[in-house]
C-alpha cells in the first residue's frame, strides 16, 4: 500500500512538472523518473 502511494506521488510531481513546464509526454524520459 506505502509502495502503491509512492508510486502515485511520483506519477503526480511527473505530471505537475509536465504541466508547468509544457512539455509533452515522453515515455523515455517518464521511466527513467520512475526508475529514479
Amino acid at each position: 500500500k506505502v509502495a502503491l502511494v509512492a508510486c502515485m506521488r511520483k506519477l503526480l510531481t511527473i505530471l505537475n512538472a509536465m504541466v508547468k513546464t509544457q512539455t509533452p509526454w515522453t515515455p523515455r524520459l517518464a521511466s527513467a523518473a520512475a526508475n529514479g
